[in-house]
């Protein structure tokens, strides 16, 4: 599969702004990660403390433009730098950590809202203007425009607060140790109900929207009238030449749509105290953690740009009328 050089640019362009304002956006803050640190000393911040506090983070106290050098070195050698926080760890030591968790999480929980939301299109579609239409598709909107935060925090009051049925958070028990049996494998997807469930509603909603307009438009194309002709079943019509052939923009709508999944996920683990990228961002922010909010800003970024470039290739595999074009 050939992409254009036009197309790679774009993409050359979007990773290099990410960049500078991955750069720019934590130093407009207030405070710092040395004072930050001296902070958390308390009194032990000795004179000699400080210093040596200075010596390993004082690239803040240099000229931006020297700091903007040093941080470009680093992402061209994979090294990120130090954690304010978690120090002496690396960035890529508690990003990986948590990286883990939220791939776990926002994965599940589009595999699962894909295959409810195009099933449930597929059905609006198929039945366009019956019952199943007007309750389904009015919710899918409802659904879309309700705040993360509403429906986490609400799943949270309902089903572990108040009827106990789930976990209140964590990503498993913490009287476990990780292991690779089923109490753990089993405690680890018990706490991940809650929050999947959360970022489900979005998702859903999203992909039945689109999933219901891309097959109304299949619907009337010539090769599904002739399917109809030949007496096949409705499954057969409605999910093998209906629904496979409107999938396209489904897959289109999934890419643009990680950066609000990445923003819900951040919310979620919030709320539900889950040891993802949501809430080492929020840790991060509160201790001025430059590196660790660099680190996963533009981790963020690559992931987003990446599936758009992988659903480029996708299109083109899929559709030989779009190799040309993309």
């Amino acid at each position: 599969m050939r992409i254009s050089s036009r197309r790679l640019g774009v993409y050359a362009v979007a990773l290099a702004f990410a960049i500078v304002m991955n750069f720019i956006l934590p130093r407009l803050m207030p405070g710092s990660p040395v004072d930050a640190m001296v902070a958390q000393l308390g009194p032990r911040a000795t004179p000699a403390a400080v210093e040596a506090i200075k010596a390993r983070f004082g690239a803040v106290d240099q000229p931006m433009l020297w700091q903007f050098v040093d941080y470009v070195k680093g992402l061209a050698t994979l090294d990120l730098g130090v954690s304010v926080k978690y120090y002496p760890q690396t960035v890529v030591q508690v990003l990986g950590r948590s990286t883990l968790w939220t791939v776990f999480l926002v994965t599940t929980a589009i595999i699962f809202s894909l295959c409810v939301g195009v099933v449930l299109g597929a059905i609006s579609a198929w039945r366009r203007g019956g019952r199943f239409d007007t309750i389904v598709s009015p919710l899918s909107v409802i659904m879309i425009s309700v705040p993360p935060v509403i429906v986490a925090l609400t799943t949270l009051f309902v089903f572990a607060v108040s009827l106990r049925w789930f976990p209140v958070g964590y990503a498993y028990d913490p009287n476990l140790d990780p292991a690779f049996d089923f109490t753990f494998i089993g405690s680890v997807f018990a706490h991940a109900i809650l929050p999947v469930l959360t970022l489900s509603p979005f998702l859903i909603g999203e992909f039945q929207t689109t999933m219901r307009s891309s097959m109304i438009s299949v619907l009337g194309e010539d090769y599904v009238t002739m399917a109809r002709a030949k007496g096949l079943s409705h499954l057969t019509v409605m999910f093998g030449y209906g629904a496979r052939n409107a999938m396209l923009p489904v897959l289109t709508n999934l890419a643009l749509m990680l950066g609000a999944v990445f923003g819900g996920s951040i919310v979620t683990e919030i709320v539900f105290n889950y040891p993802g990228l949501g809430l080492t961002l929020y840790t991060a922010s509160i201790a001025r953690d430059y590196p660790v909010i660099q680190g996963q800003l533009l981790l963020m970024t690559l992931a987003t740009l990446g599936a758009n470039f992988l659903v480029d290739i996708i299109y083109g595999l899929v559709d030989p009328r779009l190799r040309e074009a993309v």
